[in-house]
């Protein structure tokens, strides 16, 4: 039976390659086409719904996001026999913004990852109002890696950012584990996480996120 779920990266940086190339049992299939996005035409050729992972600063957490809810549909659809999902992971920098141009042509809505942080703000709004408004696709802001031992002063100011620009925010937010950090040396997604209370916390989050947005579950 084929994967439900493809996972493809056009970031040159290609860490996502070095990610998922250190996972025994990848939950879906993957590759790397930053040299040939012309491909991914024939992703959506094939009737899959495409999500396009991006935010033009780099370190806010794309390729955790890709991964992890690529791993999320997968387990969710692991009785499906098409391929239903592609999660695309784009570069962080605008020089590759080419790339990103061309991931959007064939997307159906963006994931816009933003940590908490001030100096994520204008890189975002940058991202958003230059190249994702302009195609008029759905998207959708994330609040990523928020840890809940700093307050919520930055996750409130963050959230009243964002809602000030009125940019559609999703109500989940991922938070910071070291789980997540130390995955991509162990060669793990977040469904393979250890049976733990804070791994098992870590991993809701995602499944979370997933079902909000409908991919897997219903909206």
């Amino acid at each position: 039976m084929p994967p439900a779920v493809y996972v493809v990266s056009i970031d040159p940086q290609a860490s996502t390659v070095w990610w998922a190339n250190r996972i025994t049992d990848l939950p879906f299939n993957f590759s790397q086409e930053h040299e040939t996005p012309e491909n991914l035409a024939i992703l959506k050729d094939a009737g899959a719904e495409v999500h396009v992972i991006a935010n033009q600063k780099g370190g806010v957490g794309k390729t955790t996001a890709t991964l992890n809810l690529g791993a999320v549909a997968a387990d969710v659809l692991s009785h499906s026999d098409r391929l239903m999902h592609v999660f695309i992971d784009t570069p962080g920098s605008l020089q590759d913004e080419n790339l990103l141009l061309e991931a959007l042509k064939y997307a159906k809505d963006v994931i816009v990852p933003m940590p908490p942080e001030g100096l994520a703000f204008d890189p975002t709004a940058r991202t958003i109002e230059q190249v994702i408004q302009p195609t008029g696709l759905p998207f959708k802001v994330v609040i990523n890696n928020w840890d809940p031992r700093d307050g919520t002063a930055d996750l409130l100011d963050t959230e009243a950012y964002i809602d000030a620009q009125g940019w559609p925010r999703a109500r989940t937010v991922i938070r910071r584990y070291k789980v997540h950090t130390r995955a991509s040396v162990e060669g793990r997604v977040v469904t393979q996480y250890p049976k733990n209370r804070v791994a098992m916390e870590a991993r809701e989050d995602f499944f979370r996120l997933a079902l909000e947005l409908g991919y897997g579950g219903g909206k």
